[in-house]
């Protein structure tokens, strides 16, 4: 190790301090020489840090500047395709559910644990792909993604029983979709600043492009080739999510100080230093390791800290058990009334028609200083998912094409409003610094009732053979997860609000934080 450094053993781990003042004191010669056995040891545990850099904050000290344009423009159009590609297809392929029935003679809760794994895994894969960017960046992650779903969806092609089918399609194509998905969306933060909202609600664009052109394509294929053949083209398309990826090339040294800062604990502790330290120090340091991972990829600390957050989480996670499964039955339920296929599953794409004007329209709305300077966001979130969950009666009263087209329009408003403003009203509750992490948590989450939700709607439907039930659950799901969320918030406000003047009463006596969090709150 490099001479004029000393080692400091505390509780949370080994933190490396260096003794500037014995650098002072030493010659050229003498610092040459400890520049180059420091290097020689970063370049064995894969590493390259400086002297002043030796700390536990995993965070870069540095940030290149965004470009706001440029390449930057590339990134932002094969992030749209990559979204087009992932984020709705699970629900694309309930148009392959009945001819996936005949061929497995399966019922309707074992055929929708297709794209209940499938989405599951999207959620779920979220601290490995983080464990992915920090070791090798973004771009290498999401080639490893596309290759991921292309193949899962190809080997789909060729099984023979359901369960090989949740392994390929399901576990195979979704851990690929999660490997594409978040870090796409993390390279739109790398390449634009001043232009990142803009960026944000143009990328937005890619998941409405998909499920305008998905189904109609679905059906196409599904017809012409069959499901086999189906998806086998689908899992050719996939593959784009490769190339897509090569392209987002990082910008300056973020990405290699990320991966820097991933391995920084691995120099750290040596494993010379933990023999050294003995067997109950070890297990310490190996605790610290585990907690502070635990802490940067999933926010425990938050969600027991910070209530706000911790409301947030439960109705976001509530309302994932019904918010993707009507899509999803949208087409069985239509053509099972007699609509031909085609025209259910042109649905689906007015639903993305609908989606690729709100979007844009609804970031540009919710920019105005007037929306700003009310800090409304969660009221007009929770507002439309409130408004989402009850649009699904909506199909309750008929499955005749103009009845579901006013679901279709209802419902693509109200999810093109909460798409805008979820990520919006995460932040306001969370410090940027641990967004990633929160927003992490929140997946991991999701996960579990997304995978339930569609496999419980397909038991309900075999014990009732009614769809309505279906929506009706939906309904209740959605909506009431919207006015828990919103009426919590309101309580919180309420209190703090009531805190702060008994604060201004009393000015000599200091506020609780735990009553009035840090971050502020949302009025």
């Amino acid at each position: 190790m490099a001479n004029g450094s000393e080692y400091v053993w505390t509780q949370a781990g080994i933190s490396l301090q260096s003794s500037h003042t014995e650098h002072l004191a030493k010659g050229a010669q003498d610092h040459n020489s400890e520049e180059h056995d420091e290097e020689k040891q970063d370049q064995h545990h894969g590493i390259h840090q400086n002297d002043e850099a030796r700390t536990m904050d995993p965070a870069p000290s540095t940030q290149q500047v965004a470009p706001d344009g440029g390449w930057g423009w590339v990134v932002l159009m094969a992030n749209i395709l990559v979204l087009a590609l992932t984020v709705n297809f699970p629900a694309c392929l309930s148009i392959f559910f009945k001819d996936l029935q005949k061929e497995f003679n399966t019922s309707n809760s074992e055929t929708y644990w297709v794209p209940s794994i499938m989405t599951a895994m999207r959620h779920a894969g979220g601290p490995l792909c983080s464990v992915l960017v920090e070791r090798y960046g973004c771009r290498v992650t999401i080639m490893i993604g596309g290759a991921f779903s292309g193949l899962g969806m190809v080997v789909s092609s060729l099984v023979y029983d359901v369960t090989d089918l949740y392994i390929t399609a399901g576990f195979v194509t979704g851990l690929g979709f999660c490997f594409t998905f978040q870090p796409t969306v993390t390279m739109i933060g790398y390449y634009f600043v001043r232009r990142r909202a803009f960026a944000n609600a143009m990328s937005s664009v890619g998941s409405a492009i998909g499920m305008t052109i998905l189904p109609l394509l679905g059906d196409y294929l599904l017809n012409q080739l069959g499901w086999r053949g189906s998806f086998l083209v689908l899992g050719g398309m996939l593959l784009n999510c490769s190339v897509c990826g090569a392209v987002m090339r990082p910008v300056g040294q973020t990405l290699g100080k990320q991966k820097g800062s991933g391995q920084s604990h691995h120099s750290n502790h040596s494993p010379t230093q933990l023999e050294a330290a003995g067997t109950q120090r070890r297990m310490r340091i190996n605790l610290s390791i585990i907690v502070d991972f635990l802490r940067r990829h999933l926010a425990f600390d938050l969600f027991c800290n910070n209530l706000r957050y911790r409301m947030f989480c439960i109705g976001a996670t509530w309302n994932m058990l019904g918010f993707t499964v009507p899509l999803m039955y949208l087409v069985p339920y239509a053509t099972s009334q007699g609509m031909p296929p085609s025209k259910a599953a042109a649905l689906l794409s007015i639903l993305g028609i609908v989606s690729i004007f709100a979007r844009p329209l609804a970031g540009v709305v919710f920019s105005l200083n007037w929306f700003q300077k009310r800090c409304i966001f969660l009221y007009v979130c929770t507002g439309s998912l409130i408004i989402n969950g009850l649009s699904n009666c909506i199909c309750c009263l008929s499955a005749s094409f103009p009845v579901l087209l006013i679901y279709i329009l209802t419902s693509g408003l109200s999810i093109s409003i909460v798409g805008c403003l979820v990520f919006t009203v995460l932040m306001e509750i969370v410090e940027m610094s641990r967004f990633p992490a929160a927003l992490g948590l929140i997946t991991i989450m999701q996960s579990v009732m997304v995978l339930l939700g569609p496999p419980l709607a397909g038991l309900l439907l075999d014990k009732t053979g009614q769809y309505t039930y279906i929506f009706y659950a939906c309904a209740a799901c959605v909506s009431s997860s919207g006015l828990f969320i919103m009426g919590s918030f309101y309580w919180l406000n309420r209190r703090d609000e009531a805190a702060k003047g008994q604060h201004c009463q009393h000015p000599t006596r200091p506020l609780d934080p735990s009553v009035v969090p840090a971050t502020g709150y949302i009025a």
